[in-house]
């Protein structure tokens, strides 16, 4: 007889968040919080089922540039969304933005005005943005505004620890496309069974951060994204929050405990220290350590030399960033069609 599922063993530790802009998926898993991406939008806005919100929408702001009209979609899907959850939604800023700190703020702030027009208040919504050296500068001046940032795209210490100094309300650590990366670049000498839960490169860049950030009081929520199996999940149970596909919050609504046999256990911990000194300074790739840094703050040259330095992280952000842009422009051919 089964006792307690796995999503439900998960959310005793950890907030449960749902990576979709299809709103049968977020009414069916019936998460906390959610997060939507260009990607995920530009999926959802394909379906049959968001025509009509569509063609009302192009039909109600015929005159508007493409760029309004683009965030009147993302701030109409999020307010869909709301009335589904009791938390957050994530709504990103044009990535064709990551390098620009004006125009990203700029962009943000018109996206929180649009939804308050709609009767949301600002703290239901977190803007996402890319932890580019531009995109945390830009935060760090949205969050002395009151507005609520989510710094994605994120792949290593120098990032976090960047973010953590702006005081941003939340980042994305990436855990799966940590994974894909290092999967290909061992190529045949990748051991899937070796670099599985725990050993995991993607877990073990997003529990280190997670131990860094609890160890020294950082009030940055940390959001494990990007997963590619239940393994990954499982090992970073206890994470502050983490944002989950429908297909894996279903499998692990399937999966679960039976009597006499014993659940997953949480993973992290506040306050445990997952990461040396030595490894903390290799993963910042400067001589600072992260605890200097974090004090200190990082210069644009230290960021940028460092992310330089991690050819995972600068490849990753780089290609995340051209995916979106180009989802982005998809997009608009399909509001302008």
């Amino acid at each position: 007889m089964l006792i307690m599922n796995d999503l439900e063993t998960l959310k005793q530790w950890t907030v449960v968040v749902a990576d979709t802009g299809d709103l049968s998926q977020v009414a069916t898993t019936r998460p906390q919080d959610a997060t939507t991406n260009p990607s995920l939008v530009l999926k959802a806005a394909q379906k049959p089922e968001s025509a009509q919100l569509i063609s009302d929408l192009c039909s109600r702001y015929n005159k508007s540039p493409i760029d309004e009209l683009v965030d009147r979609l993302l701030v109409r899907l999020g307010c869909e969304i709301l009335a589904l959850i009791p938390g957050r939604v994530s709504t990103e800023v044009d990535s064709r933005l990551s390098f620009d700190i004006p125009a990203t703020i700029a962009r943000a702030q018109r996206i929180i005005a649009m939804y308050a027009s709609e009767g949301i208040d600002s703290s239901r919504v977190l803007i996402k943005i890319a932890a580019t050296w531009e995109g945390i500068q830009a935060a760090k001046v949205l969050e002395q505004q009151g507005i609520r940032t989510n710094l994605t795209l994120l792949f290593n210490f120098v990032q976090a620890v960047s973010c953590a100094n702006a005081r941003v309300q939340l980042i994305s650590p990436f855990v799966g496309r940590i994974y894909d990366w290092y999967k290909k670049s061992l190529g045949a000498s990748w051991d899937e069974t070796a670099y599985s839960g725990k050993n995991d490169p993607g877990v073990q860049s997003v529990a280190s951060i997670y131990g860094f950030f609890k160890m020294h009081n950082v009030k940055t929520e940390v959001m494990g994204a990007s997963f590619r199996n239940i393994g990954q999940i499982k090992a970073l149970a206890g994470c502050d929050l983490l944002t989950i596909s429908p297909d894996l919050l279903q499998q692990l609504a399937q999966g679960g405990t039976v009597q006499g046999e014993s659940a997953f256990m949480r993973a992290l911990h506040p306050g445990a220290d997952s990461v040396s000194n030595n490894l903390r300074a290799e993963l910042l790739g400067v001589k600072t350590l992260p605890e200097q840094a974090l004090a200190l703050g990082l210069s644009e040259s230290e960021f940028r030399l460092s992310l330089n330095e991690d050819p995972m992280a600068s490849e990753k952000l780089a290609e995340g960033i051209r995916a979106f842009c180009l989802d982005t422009v998809k997009l608009e051919a399909l509001l302008k069609a």
